[in-house]
């Protein structure tokens, strides 16, 4: 064999190849392999804990009712006009007076309380201003301060103590890389959609590959889709040299925005006070134009001035393109001055893809539906992450003493998968736990998640691999479990009362508690009793030399 083959061809299969016959190349479908296995095994750990994060942020307006218990349980919602009219009243009267801009976004079947944003007058304390809202008497509520949900939310493409556009970059890589990884598993398993159908337990690596099959299968269109809209949703953070070229005065830029947000410039202040008209039949008459679409949100620039305008954006429910719409009515005669129900093609594209991904158009059913086909995603990254080493232990010289490379990956994988369920529940337990007047006390609920995470990390480093995936999932088990135990002694809403007043928000949230306790025990269990079956040894028959060295010394 030349030099120049020597190089091309593998040693390995330099050694195995006969004499006179030549080394076949790798075909195809084993390099769609290589490239599957690499490309999640490098950044299957971020992917994991991006995918169980933005999982559950599905339900982060459940989430964070159930972590501000001091806020009101659902109740019936009166007509969206007069709650908007009761809470524009109490702005104007007593909450923000004299700012020159108010946002109030208005209760939703998950959420049954108003929010609101200002913006302060200049000199007056904090530029901005926001509150929580009663919404049947317009009164401020005071609750404990955290991020609830809207921390998993973000963490699943900002991260944290990190500076949000190298979040977002690493977001995208890791994006880019499970795309490759989806259409090089789908080229390498030539029976994916039958081994779908075929799951053999207890038998070690094969039934790991079966559940891993499976799992991708299960939700197959749905992971594509996720991954790949949510790098639409970046696409000018990745690409900007197409809007760079095509929008260069800051004109063309507005109007860029304009096509992306429902964002509305409000010129300022005519300095003639003028009074506001009312709100309510403005939500009337944006509701019967877009033939029932309930308002979410109402943005008033310059109220008690005769410049005032007031924009209202349609409620996302039900909706699943996030492309703006809104209308913009003069705030002191009530007229409709401008009306926005659609968009570019390109921007359509774009909002409807958001939209997918986000979720929020969804109804209660369909929520679910993306939550259990998600986290469905969540089980195929990790079951992928134990498979390599699963695949790989058998093949160790000695799997009591692996390589650094191998003990290394099987420790990630530990405090990656067992670990981040152990850190969430912690989360919840310090929500519960901090007393209410700490200072930055939502920034120490995160810091507790980060500090509990790292110990697991450091746990799975020190303890023998399989004790520690016990000992994780165990300890994972019981703080989730007993998070509805805390939440009992710690305020006047146990799960009994919840069950009995009806408030599925809280009962919902507290039996999904119970029910992702009783998965990590069953994991627990499983892997305590899961015993590796060694290898069994071949026998060889004996070679012509052997028998007659056996002889010799006969």
């Amino acid at each position: 064999m030349s030099s120049t083959e020597s190089q091309t061809v593998p040693p390995k299969a330099i050694q195995s190849a006969k004499p006179g016959k030549p080394v076949k190349p790798k075909g195809i479908r084993q390099t769609m392999s290589d490239l599957h296995i690499w490309t999640g095994l490098l950044v299957g750990w971020i992917l994991y804990a991006m995918f169980l994060t933005g999982t559950v942020a599905y339900f982060r307006d459940e989430m964070s009712a159930w972590m501000r218990p001091e806020l009101p349980a659902a109740v019936q919602r009166e007509d969206a006009a007069i709650v908007a009219q009761r809470l524009v009243d109490a702005m104007a009267r007593e909450h923000a007076p004299g700012a020159p801009q108010w946002t109030i976004t208005l209760p939703t079947p998950r959420n049954a309380t108003a929010s609101a944003f200002w913006r302060n007058p200049p000199g007056e304390g904090p530029r901005f201003g926001n509150g929580v809202f009663d919404a049947t008497s317009g009164q401020r509520l005071q609750a404990r301060e955290t991020r609830g949900g809207d921390f998993f939310y973000a963490f699943h493409f900002n991260f944290h103590y990190m500076p949000v556009l190298w979040a977002r970059w690493l977001a995208g890589f890791c994006a880019m890389f499970m795309l490759v990884a989806i259409v090089s598993g789908v080229i390498t398993h030539k029976k994916i959609f039958a081994d779908f159908f075929t799951f053999r337990w207890g038998k070690g690596q094969r039934s790991w590959l079966d559940g891993h099959a499976a799992l991708s299968v299960l939700g197959l269109p749905f992971h594509f889709m996720i991954t790949w809209s949510g790098l639409v949703t970046l696409m000018l953070l990745y690409l900007p040299f197409a809007s760079d070229v095509a929008f260069q005065t800051p004109q063309q830029r507005q109007q860029l925005t304009a096509e992306m947000s429902a964002f509305v410039p409000a010129g300022p202040p005519s300095g003639q006070a003028a009074e506001l008209a009312p709100i309510a039949p403005m939500v009337q008459k944006a509701r019967q134009h877009w033939q029932g679409q309930q308002v979410g949100r109402i943005t008033i620039h310059n109220p008690g001035d005769a410049s005032a305008r007031v924009t209202l954006v349609p409620s996302e429910q039900g909706r699943v393109s996030t492309s703006p719409r809104y209308i913009v009515f003069h705030g002191t005669t009530g007229d409709i001055m401008e009306t926005k129900d659609r968009v570019g093609a390109a921007a359509e594209t774009r909002g409807v893809l958001y939209g997918l991904h986000l979720g929020r158009f969804a109804d209660t059913v369909t929520r679910w539906m993306y939550f259990l086909v998600s986290l469905a995603g969540t089980a195929m990254v990790g079951s992928g992450l134990v498979l390599w080493t699963v695949k790989r232990r058998t093949k160790l010289p000695d799997p009591l003493k692996p390589y650094f490379g191998f003990a290394l990956v099987e420790r990630l994988n530990v405090a990656a998968i067992a670990g981040l369920s152990a850190a969430m529940a912690a989360f919840f337990w310090c929500n519960r736990l901090l007393p209410l007047h700490t200072a930055e006390r939502a920034q120490w609920e995160i810091h507790g998640f980060f500090i509990v995470w790292a110990g697991t990390l450091a746990w799975a480093l020190v303890r023998p691999a399989k004790k520690a995936w016990v000992e994780l999932l165990a300890l994972a088990t019981v703080l989730l479990a007993l998070l509805p135990v805390l939440n009992a002694f710690s305020t006047d809403r146990p799960l009994w009362r919840s069950l009995w007043g009806g408030d599925w928000v809280f009962a919902g949230f507290e039996l999904s508690l119970l029910a992702f306790a009783a998965l990590h025990a069953h994991l627990a269990w499983r892997t305590h009793q899961y015993q590796p079956k060694a290898k069994p040894v071949r026998k060889t028959k004996p070679t012509a030399k052997a028998i007659e060295a056996e002889g010799e010394m006969a």
